[in-house]
């Protein structure tokens, strides 16, 4: 995923921790939580958009599944799931990005999911209407295909990503 948001004009960043105070992991009901681990930010300095990216490949298994408005599993998806614990990690990877000098300025993260399989059960016209209701982005695996094969009709990188891109672009023409 980190090379498909490099293609697309982001600096990433894979398995971030985001440090929580104690005050903070009070506030989450988790006072002996270790950092907080984010699968991908990526952030583009051009429009100072700060991504966090949970990543689900579940390519293994029945996929994430959605229904009722909400997740089958919601302590799969805490970030997606618990309002204040997404709201204390998010502004506590602001400030983090801020103050390491990564980011101009405190910018305000986007709360995001790449779902390489999303389950056949999912209601999914429910399941983007959450995500657009509540800000967030929703990469499915359309979106994943589409950004692969974009890649994959690029020159060569020496980069595993790219290489495998085009051998997926190679297969299907």
């Amino acid at each position: 995923m980190a090379t498909i948001f490099n293609h697309c004009g982001y600096w990433t960043s894979t398995n971030v921790k985001v440090n929580l105070s104690p005050d903070e992991k009070r506030a989450i009901g988790r006072p002996t939580t270790p950092r907080w681990d984010i699968d991908l930010v990526a952030y583009r300095p051009k429009s100072k958009e700060l991504l966090a990216v949970e990543c689900k490949s579940l390519l293994d298994s029945t996929g994430v599944v959605f229904r009722k408005d909400a997740f089958d599993s919601p302590k799969t998806y805490k970030l997606f799931s618990e309002a204040q614990t997404r709201e204390v990690v998010l502004n506590s990877l602001a400030n983090q990005f801020h103050e390491a000098g990564l980011t101009q300025s405190i910018a305000k993260p986007t709360l995001c999911m790449a779902a390489a399989h999303i389950a056949k059960k999912t209601d999914r016209p429910a399941m983007q209407q959450y995500f657009k209701k509540n800000g967030w982005r929703l990469f499915d695996e359309q979106w994943i295909k589409t950004k692969l094969h974009e890649i994959g009709s690029h020159g060569y990188q020496d980069d595993l990503a790219y290489f495998v891109a085009k051998l997926l672009r190679a297969e299907t023409m």
